[in-house]
């Protein structure tokens, strides 16, 4: 099954990526847009992390994720997929 939101997430990342993401991925939960986060390899750089969500709830998760992205300096390191 296609999940929602797709997010590539780089495999090798310093102590305070890891914990960006972690804490990206415990909002995404909390705030309710989802219940669980599958993970799945893409390559030997990257993981895929991928969702499913409310469809009216999308465009505001993506905004969510890319303002967060921003917000933490992430741009490198964790992407959304299209």
């Amino acid at each position: 099954m296609e999940r929602a939101i797709k997010l590539q997430v780089r495999k090798e990342l310093d102590g305070k990526q890891q914990l960006n993401i972690i804490k990206l991925k415990g909002t995404l939960i909390s705030k309710g847009f989802t219940e669980i986060i599958h993970i799945s390899d893409q390559d030997d750089e990257f993981h895929i992390n991928s969702f499913e969500t409310a469809m009216e709830s999308r465009r505001e998760v993506k905004e969510f994720i890319q303002d967060f992205i921003n917000k933490e300096n992430l741009t490198n390191t964790i992407s959304v997929l299209v």
